[in-house]
């Protein structure tokens, strides 16, 4: 029997990948670095092995899916060549694996791993389907109707794909290491848009989203009249928000969702949508209910009276977000950012745009920027960004006890690096009853 050997497998979408094929009866290993990753309980617990990285991993009779992270002058991929194994990118592999069922591709600056998650969640209710999620999250099943995938923007790497439907949350720009503008990120998702044979569900609320053309019907979602989806009567409960929903103009339906803040809604909005168009009822779409969340997107904690967040969140918008969640969900708490800022690039790039957005949080918090191995810092450092934030200090190992003198607090550890450790870190030396 044929092995898969993932190069890489800790990655968030190779872990998830690794685990669709061997939920679908495939043999399945792969290595990586030995530094303890999150995504890797989900493949320990499938009891899919990790190896060390070694070239004498490579053997004869694999079949090799290489990590995007990695040249071609790793030595498992060196190894790889020499043997003249089939060797895919990630992308590439993903692209040929998912022409085998109804595939939707869920894309965007912001918000597609939540979206993949809550879609994944509401198919997975009412069908046999699999799944990949930007958290690290994967599912296979062998007779799935669906495959429901976070596609992303950088590099291009969602030009692999040949999706049945895509759903495209918004255009921004990020990945500046990559991207030039926005109206390069913008030909990106036209590029994108190109390829999909069925249907696009886009936010209509986005101005770039508005542009794009496509050869099949563009499904447009939002806030505003002139969508094709409204969402209206948005409230607030304990339980998180209740929104109605028409479908051009005519009331459908209202759902409730157990999270906080209008990217949310619209993130719900745009699951109702594609599921509406693929003929499910509402009340096979009203599970949305249910949705626990993934990982590092709002993952809650509390300790006392104090809530810990953990999130993604690396992005200015993402932050606003994020923020506004955690001001409609805790009304009565000061809410407390601690934010690490992720590759010099982009903390070049939004600087202000950076300050701009923390300053909705009473106090902030900076961590040291994460940088990238494949980028300079330049002369760039963190007390660039915190001379622009008014109420800032910065957090080291050393003070971060300071974090439990707010006490009735909502403390969001944000970021796409290794920020995890200051949460970690703090809830060690935590002495709040």
């Amino acid at each position: 029997m044929t092995t898969y050997h993932f190069i890489g497998i800790k990655g968030t979408g190779m872990s998830a990948l690794a685990q669709i094929l061997h939920d679908s009866g495939e043999q399945v290993q792969g290595s990586d670095v030995e530094k303890e990753f999150f995504t890797q309980r989900a493949l320990e617990d499938k009891q899919i092995p990790i190896l060390p990285f070694s070239k004498d991993n490579i053997k004869a009779g694999l079949i090799v899916i290489a990590g995007n992270a990695f040249n071609d002058d790793h030595e498992e991929i060196k190894a790889c060549l020499e043997l003249e194994l089939p060797l895919y990118r990630y992308h590439d592999f993903l692209g040929q694996w998912l022409k085998q069922y109804t595939s939707i591709a869920v894309t965007g600056a912001h918000g597609k791993t939540s979206t993949t998650g809550l879609l994944a969640h509401v198919l997975n209710e009412n069908y046999p389907i699999s799944y990949l999620i930007g958290d690290g999250a994967g599912q296979g099943h062998v007779e799935s109707k669906y495959f429901v995938f976070e596609a992303c923007e950088y590099r291009r790497h969602f030009l692999a794909y040949d999706p049945d439907y895509a759903i495209m949350t918004n255009i921004d720009f990020d990945h500046p290491d990559y991207f030039t503008s926005v109206d390069d990120v913008f030909q990106a998702f036209q590029s994108m848009a190109e390829r999909v044979k069925k249907g696009i569900i886009a936010c209509g609320d986005d101005e770039y989203l508005q542009q794009i053309q496509a050869k099949v019907p563009v499904l447009y979602y939002g806030f505003s009249e002139s969508n094709d989806f409204q969402a209206k009567n948005i409230e607030e409960t304990p339980n998180g928000t209740t929104f109605d929903v028409f479908v051009r103009n005519n009331y459908y339906d209202s759902f409730t969702i157990p999270m906080y803040g209008n990217h949310q809604v619209l993130n719900a909005l745009s699951v109702i949508t594609i599921c509406h168009y693929e003929g499910m009822q509402a009340e096979e779409i009203k599970v949305i209910t249910s949705f626990t969340g993934v990982k590092r997107r709002f993952t809650e904690k509390k300790l006392g009276r104090q809530v810990l967040i953990d999130d993604y969140a690396h992005h200015p918008k993402e932050i606003e977000a994020t923020i506004d969640s955690a001001r409609k969900k805790y009304p009565e708490k000061e809410v407390i950012a601690i934010f690490q800022p992720h590759t010099y690039s982009r903390t070049k790039t939004f600087l202000h745009e950076f300050a701009s957005s923390l300053e909705e949080a009473d106090q902030v918090f900076l961590c040291d920027i994460f940088g990238s191995a494949r980028e300079g810092s330049g002369k760039l450092t963190i007390h660039d960004l915190e001379s622009l934030i008014d109420n800032c200090k910065l957090l080291t190992f050393d003070n971060i006890s300071v974090l439990e003198s707010y006490s009735d607090a909502v403390l969001i550890f944000m970021g796409a690096g290794d920020i995890q450790k200051f949460q970690v870190a703090y809830e060690k030396n935590i002495n709040i009853s």
